[in-house]
């Protein structure tokens, strides 16, 4: 699928079906975590997570992992004016788990505390969804290009930050994800052969939309 309808899914899901933003949220946060369990976990999870609905899900996703008992840290490289509304929420009950958390200034941090990822087993990517375009604006190349220097296993939810969806052709960092959960079905950039080094491993997990709802958006 492309992103728009990726995009039209998940709002007609929420206007013609009476699914709340938070309910498709949290059932990608759900798919996510369900594939890194099937992978294997053996040390602390690092998530990155941006302002959108993808930082969003990863939010979401480090409650989960603190609830099953797993040592998470998460950066989030917004302030709080700039999240969605669900991501919003999604901080907001982060912030009641036992979860460390660095809330990084993009115009004061120019790269991630080195012990967030010291150790990792895990890093997730969740700053940049299926909206990313072009290139990495400061300090975000820097930062992906951090994570792809840690010696942890590398995940991406939906899309590897800097690779265009609609294309697959990937910006200057981009990160390169050993496995990339995706939802609803894999985006149509990913069948372009130069997106296959930073996609990794492709998962699909579905977030609860009604199956005839998403064969409706792709007659359409």
């Amino acid at each position: 699928i492309t992103p728009a309808q990726a995009r039209e899914i998940d709002r007609r899901a929420v206007s013609e079906c009476g699914m709340s933003g938070l309910v498709l949220m949290e059932n990608a946060a759900r798919g996510a975590l369900d594939v890194l369990l099937r992978l294997g976990v053996k040390g602390p999870i690092a998530i990155c997570c941006g302002w959108g609905n993808n930082g969003g899900d990863g939010l979401a996703m480090a409650r989960l992992l603190d609830a099953e008992g797993y040592e998470v840290r998460v950066a989030l490289w917004a302030l709080n004016s700039e999240l969605s509304p669900d991501a919003s929420t999604n901080l907001g009950i982060l912030r009641h788990c036992n979860v460390r958390l660095e809330l990084c200034a993009p115009a004061d941090l120019l790269e991630l505390h080195p012990a967030l990822l010291q150790g990792a087993d895990w890093v997730v990517d969740a700053l940049f969804g299926t909206g990313f375009r072009g290139a990495f604006r400061p300090p975000y190349g820097a930062v992906v290009r951090q994570l792809n220097q840690a010696t942890a296993r590398r995940l991406a939810i939906d899309v590897p930050s800097g690779l265009d969806a609609n294309t697959g052709h990937a910006a200057e960092n981009s990160f390169r994800a050993d496995h990339t959960v995706t939802f609803v079905a894999p985006k149509i950039g990913f069948q372009n052969p130069v997106a296959a080094p930073y996609l990794g491993q492709v998962h699909v997990a579905q977030i609860g939309a009604p199956r005839r709802l998403i064969d409706d958006v792709l007659r359409d």
